[in-house]
């Protein structure tokens, strides 16, 4: 299949998904309890008028599918709507709280990059000893939540020792980097032994493949049979399981930032959900399905570029 097509086609049943998820989002929202009206009013009482006027200005006398459509449409024109909590526009919350979540992203993948890579080649290679002992650090680290590491590294690193702050997301990028070393380290955690156990099966299995034996036997260095016969030909594996972790990535920022008070997209999220801010819940929801399946659609059209044994279209391999 042409790479144009097949990118064109994926960019298309990307649109019909994220359309079909935008009316999912919308309507979850209101299948809730509750109303945005009740929230508004704190539990007081409220003259017919003043009900009357609430429902006007976000429209909710109108009917489903009409709030629906102008939401949508509103939605195409980068207008978010109003946020119910803070009483100012949506798209000015995100623009406001996405470089810090995006950012905090960005260092946690840094770290599960560097760090599973590495962890899982060693114990590919080197094997024995070497190969148990991370194992065991990999369990430990894969069986340890995001939000259970954060309270840890908070308690020992920011209270005990005082090497980092507890809260907040600093001011200026140095300090912004220093504020989110510890949350990105607890996001990345649970990930760091993900990539690394996958990493290392899909090595071993190359190893034992019979390309590799012919490699050796011909007297290639064993530097180039690791690195050209044995990890090249785990990436396919390696990247797919990336596209997982980035999606992960994202959700479970709402755990981190939470714990540290960071003031990201994904602590605005929780608050959201508490107050039933739904135009801010329904952005951010969009959101994050948008980009997970922008994730998924770049692994999709970068894997047979990192291992032409894989077809378009395809994410298995044939190691």
């Amino acid at each position: 299949m042409n790479f144009l097509r097949f990118a064109a086609r994926r960019v298309a049943e990307m649109a019909a998904t994220l359309l079909a998820a935008s009316f999912v989002v919308f309507g979850a929202m209101y299948l809730a309890p509750g109303n945005p009206a009740s929230f508004l009013l704190s539990g007081r009482s409220a003259s017919p008028e003043a009900l009357a006027a609430i429902n006007a200005q976000y429209h909710l006398d109108d009917p489903f599918f009409v709030r629906y459509l102008n939401w949508l449409g509103d939605i195409l024109q980068g207008d978010f709507g109003r946020s119910i909590t803070y009483r100012t526009d949506v798209s000015r919350l995100l623009a406001d709280r996405l470089p810090t979540t995006l950012l905090l992203v960005v260092m946690a993948l840094v770290v599960v990059v560097a760090i599973g890579l590495v962890l899982g080649w060693v114990a590919a290679v080197r094997g024995g000893g070497t190969d148990s002992a991370i194992l065991v650090g990999t369990t430990f680290a894969v069986g340890t939540p995001s939000f259970v590491a954060a309270v840890l590294l908070q308690g020992l690193f920011a209270v005990n020792l005082g090497w980092f702050p507890s809260s907040g997301s600093g001011d200026g990028f140095l300090d912004k980097v220093w504020h989110l070393t510890l949350p990105a380290i607890a996001l990345a955690l649970y990930l760091i032994g993900m990539l690394a156990r996958v990493t290392r099966s899909t090595m071993l299995e190359a190893l034992d493949s019979e390309h590799v034996t012919v490699a050796r036997s011909r007297g290639v260095p064993e530097r180039q049979v690791i690195s050209r016969h044995v990890f090249r030909n785990s990436l396919g594996t390696v990247l797919t399981t990336g596209g997982l972790i980035v999606s992960t990535l994202l959700v479970c920022t709402i755990l981190v930032e939470t714990a540290f008070s960071i003031g990201g997209v994904g602590q605005l999220l929780e608050l959201s959900t508490t107050t039933k801010d739904f135009p801010t819940v329904q952005a951010i929801s969009l959101i994050i399905v948008a980009l997970f399946m922008a994730v998924n659609l770049i692994v999709d059209l970068l894997l047979p570029v990192v291992d032409p044994r894989i077809t378009l279209g395809s994410r298995s391999s044939s190691v």
